[in-house]
């Protein structure tokens, strides 16, 4: 009885969902959208379809640049999560926010990740075009040098096939629709299953 036990208590233990916070702007937070339309709600039913028991939390702050992530990290980024997908940088991009600003916040979120030994998932962001060459060359380089130098998971562009399409944005040409947002889903899902890979793995 005792061994049966044990046994059943060792298995519902392997059934413990994998925890993912989403943390991000309103791109992750679902802006105009209802709650189960947004990203991270999305992305667990699609992992889940996949056969990943997996709780995908929405940590998204609208408004948020990468500098209001940093402050907020510590109690948006639970010490229970098992991973976490980090998603800035399109209003600073928006405002014109100095890059270096946006670089040295983007790396002391995965600086603070690393020491908390989380894996990461990067979600790049690009500058509009009009903020000039030297501004986009600047902004879009930062992703890809910091997934380099901090070995996260890399996803280079969150609105890839998304992005000034206006079936696929609200209004302001900006907040994916619904439909917008399971096209993300469906280019993001092989990274976030590299990602529950690390997880299982203990790959950090």
């Amino acid at each position: 009885m005792v061994c049966i036990t044990l046994a059943g208590a060792a298995g519902v233990a392997a059934e413990r969902p994998i925890k993912i916070v989403a943390f991000g702007d309103s791109l992750t937070a679902g802006f105009g959208l209802p709650a189960d339309a947004a990203f991270p709600a999305r992305l667990e039913a699609a992992l889940k379809a996949k056969g990943y028991a997996v709780v995908v939390a929405n940590a998204g702050g609208s408004g948020d640049t990468a500098s209001a992530g940093l402050a907020r990290l510590d109690w948006s980024v639970p010490q229970n999560a098992d991973a976490v997908i980090v998603e800035f940088g399109a209003n600073d991009a928006l405002r014109g926010i100095d890059p270096r600003v946006t670089r040295a916040a983007l790396d002391a979120i995965l600086e603070r990740l690393a020491r908390r030994h989380i894996p990461v998932l990067l979600a790049g962001m690009r500058a509009p075009r009009n903020l000039g060459e030297d501004y986009a060359r600047a902004f879009d380089a930062i992703f890809p040098q910091l997934a380099s130098s901090h070995k996260v998971v890399f996803y280079p562009f969150f609105l890839d096939g998304v992005a000034i399409d206006p079936r696929l944005n609200q209004g302001d040409g900006i907040h994916p629709t619904a439909a917008g947002v399971d096209i993300i889903v469906a280019h993001i899902l092989p990274y976030a299953e590299e990602l529950i890979g690390r997880v299982r793995a203990g790959n950090h």
